[in-house]
């Protein structure tokens, strides 16, 4: 039987109101069993160190809103609206089965709106997360090299990427092309690929120029990991306040 409790169980309540927080029901014979509370958050332990939160502007994205709710009503956009509704909906299966999007269209169209609403419903579903922009994920991982001597090293950091639920790589092929870069990229989803975990990218390139940026070896993984999501239309940011 398990002991005192430790992160991330320590002082918190049981989400299903089934165990007393500490991820262990306690049966005949004092025989502990597993709550199904402790994988999500055994999870959320594993990807504790990866940005996992929704930006700001992000927040209140829904469907009932706009500029989903616009884009839903959209001929250019709402095709693109149904395939997300439809992941959202099978959400556990999609992530399960390391199921994956790939959003891609011009500027403007709502890819980083519509993939920020399925990162939303993973987190609310109690799915790990994390969530970067290309640069920002190249930067964080350049810091790694300079770590101190038991901080946050490149292998901790490249496991707790690989290991979540959903990577949400937000405006891929925005980073110049050199081949640390190439290397990084590949190495990653690579490795997502071979134990089927889930993807979830947005880029403004087609796919002879993503190739060129990023690699084909890359591109060919990701072809056979998402199923690909079109946005056309103009710019919805234009003269609008940023």
């Amino acid at each position: 039987m398990p002991g005192a409790r430790s992160e991330p169980f320590a002082q918190r309540a049981c989400p299903l109101g089934t165990c007393d927080g500490s991820g262990w029901i306690l049966g005949p014979e004092d025989v502990a069993r597993p709550c199904k509370c402790r994988e999500a958050r055994l999870k959320r332990g594993r990807s504790k160190g990866v940005a996992s939160v929704i930006p700001p502007r992000y927040r209140g994205v829904s469907f009932d809103r706009p500029p989903v709710s616009d884009m839903a009503r959209d001929l250019s956009t709402k095709a693109a609206v149904v395939d997300i509704a439809a992941y959202v909906d099978e959400l556990d299966e999609r992530l399960d089965a390391g199921r994956g999007l790939w959003l891609f269209g011009d500027t403007g169209t709502g890819k980083t709106t519509l993939a920020m609403l399925i990162s939303k419903a993973a987190l609310e579903a109690g799915r790990s997360v994390a969530i970067y922009s290309l640069p920002k994920l190249l930067a964080r991982i350049r810091r790694t090299y300079d770590s101190e001597p038991g901080g946050d090293s490149y292998l901790s950091f490249f496991e707790r990427l690989t290991g979540v639920d959903l990577l949400h790589i937000d405006d891929l092929g925005a980073e110049k092309r050199s081949d640390w870069v190439l290397e990084q990229l590949y190495a990653l989803i690579n490795e997502r690929y071979e134990a089927q975990r889930s993807v979830l990218i947005t880029t403004n390139l087609p796919h002879d120029e993503l190739e060129e940026q990023i690699g084909s070896r890359t591109v060919s993984r990701l072809s056979q990991m998402c199923d690909e999501v079109p946005l056309f239309g103009a710019d919805r940011r234009y003269g609008k306040a940023a």
